[in-house]
């Protein structure tokens, strides 16, 4: 039995599961279901595997979240979900912190952000002692547009070396055609591996790059509602 899966069968039947403490780009055009993919790995983290969940989300707030997840009948254990909502203050709305829900200021602060992670970090690993944990940021690209490079680099430098000596492991979603080669070649240092997704004649496309001796086969899917379906492989 390996430490983490993605509840993508397919998937981790070709990978045999991430070992823990991997730090994993998820990279794809927009408009390709990355954020289900992710949504996905999250759902099955939290309730199959007992995983505590913490997401950073530069896009959609904490509720925009938690009610996708009700409105697709997924009942998510939020005594083991921690949301840092990046979004909700620079749209001028108002949400109060709880046990679930952390607020950082935007996108562009990356001290609050940091800061908040390891608030939850603390609270899972230390007193509740959950020892599986998984840290998703949703998206990197939307910090890149705020900060350089460097500045990025340094604040996932950090937490990708929490994840490795915590055992956890860590998912970082990034739009692919956004950012130049040199900036995703400087982030994939930080990562032992890629979900590559890709839309080939109007169908969509993922592997798993780097976590085992060669990269999956080409898995091509098609998201039903909530659901990532995997329909064969080339």
């Amino acid at each position: 039995m390996s430490d983490y899966t993605t509840g993508i069968k397919e998937l981790d039947a070709e990978i045999g599961g991430i070992k823990k403490g991997s730090n994993i780009m998820l990279i794809g055009p927009p408009m390709s279901g990355k954020e289900v993919i992710l949504y996905n790995i999250m759902y099955h983290g939290a309730v199959r595997n007992e995983n505590a969940v913490i997401s950073v989300t530069t896009r959609e707030s904490a509720n925009n979240i938690i009610e996708w997840f009700k409105e697709n009948n997924l009942i998510l254990p939020m005594s083991r979900i921690g949301i840092v909502d990046c979004v909700i203050k620079t749209l001028g709305g108002a949400v109060n912190e709880n046990e679930s829900i952390k607020i950082a200021s935007s996108p562009v602060d990356l001290t609050g952000i940091g800061v908040k992670i390891s608030q939850f970090f603390e609270e899972f690993f230390m007193k509740k002692n959950i020892k599986k944990n998984q840290l998703h940021i949703n998206s990197l690209s939307t910090i890149l547009m705020y900060s350089n490079i460097q500045t990025v680099f340094r604040f996932l430098h950090v937490f990708t070396g929490r994840i490795k000596a915590a055992g956890a492991i860590g998912i970082y979603v990034i739009e692919s055609g956004m950012h130049d080669d040199q900036s995703i070649a400087t982030l994939k240092q930080l990562f032992d591996g890629m979900i590559e997704v890709k839309i080939e004649n109007d169908r969509n496309f993922l592997r798993m790059v780097g976590l085992s001796p060669k990269p999956t086969r080409w898995l091509e899917y098609e998201i039903e509602g909530a659901n990532v379906k995997i329909l064969g492989g080339k």
